[in-house]
């Protein structure tokens, strides 16, 4: 867990997928073919966390969805830093580099599938949600114990922002 406290120190972005980190990877569809997915409000709450401790969120995400956009616009998530319909997320990482002039050291990606792994492996730090697929969760720095769309993204940001010092003083903020 040093290591990986020291590798959360250096964070500066998350990157998360959607489809099994943000949500529990179910899709719902009616008969129509609109398609709804549900997102856990403690999640949220994780993202508004990691914003207000300086650290900045982008999505990448294989598939395309209107309801990712009004998700990541309640979450106030910058539109330019949303990747949606990257099934090979590789040439949208690389656009992200240029456009937020990070390190990959300073970058955090969660996943929950092999199509993650290529960012996953050139990340500072990468992170599988509990019900990861095994060969993410054997490449990953750190796993956590809730499963994706159930509590995983928030526990991310409480140890990312307990890494940088921030967590207890946050914590202590709600009770003013």
């Amino acid at each position: 867990m040093d290591t990986v406290q020291a590798l959360a120190k250096e964070i500066k972005l998350v990157i998360l997928d959607i489809d099994g980190v943000m949500t529990d990877g179910s899709l719902f569809y009616n008969n129509s073919g609109q398609e709804y997915k549900a997102f856990n409000s403690k999640d949220g709450h994780g993202v508004r966390m990691l914003q207000d401790a300086g650290i900045d969120i982008a999505i990448i995400t294989g598939r395309s969805s209107e309801l990712v956009l009004h998700r990541a616009e309640n979450l106030k998530i910058s539109p330019a830093l949303i990747y949606q319909g990257y099934r090979d997320k590789r040439p949208a990482f690389r656009e992200l580099l240029k456009k937020t002039e990070l390190d990959p050291k300073n970058i955090a990606y969660v996943g929950d599938d092999v199509i993650d792994l290529p960012i996953m492996t050139k990340v500072g730090l990468a992170i599988a949600v509990g019900d990861a697929h095994h060969f993410v969760r054997k490449h990953a720095h750190w796993t956590t114990k809730a499963l994706g769309g159930q509590g995983a993204v928030r526990e991310v940001s409480e140890m990312i922002i307990g890494a940088q010092d921030k967590l207890e003083a946050m914590l202590e903020s709600y009770l003013k």
